[in-house]
């Protein structure tokens, strides 16, 4: 027969074996979750990145679509050419005058 301090000293035995197998398993699942936490932020703060540089390049192509536009509104719209030697809208000054030459000879 077991004696009493031989059954005591298996009870905390088992008492501590198991106490330990929790404190590990609780401290895996605070492990598992904060690296779910932080994996998740993570790919919050990736989102937020990749979300303003999407609005940042649509700003960027919006710009550079109403240069063009401006561009060929001078041109012709059909072929989107440009005739470069034709003048400027701003350009259409009148005919300079020129001076008569003087009968002083």
């Amino acid at each position: 027969m077991v004696g009493k301090f031989e059954s005591n000293k298996d009870l905390v035995q088992e008492l501590t074996s198991s106490g330990a197998q929790r404190v590990g398993k609780i401290a895996t699942l605070v492990t598992g979750t904060v690296a779910e936490v932080a994996r998740e932020i993570g790919e919050f703060v990736t989102d937020v990145i990749e979300m303003r540089e999407a609005a940042a390049a649509a700003r960027r192509d919006a710009a550079q679509g109403r240069a063009e536009a401006e561009f060929t509104e001078a041109g012709d719209v059909e072929t989107g050419t440009v005739d470069l030697d034709a003048p400027a809208t701003g350009d259409l000054d009148p005919a300079p005058v020129l001076a008569e030459p003087s009968d002083k000879a």
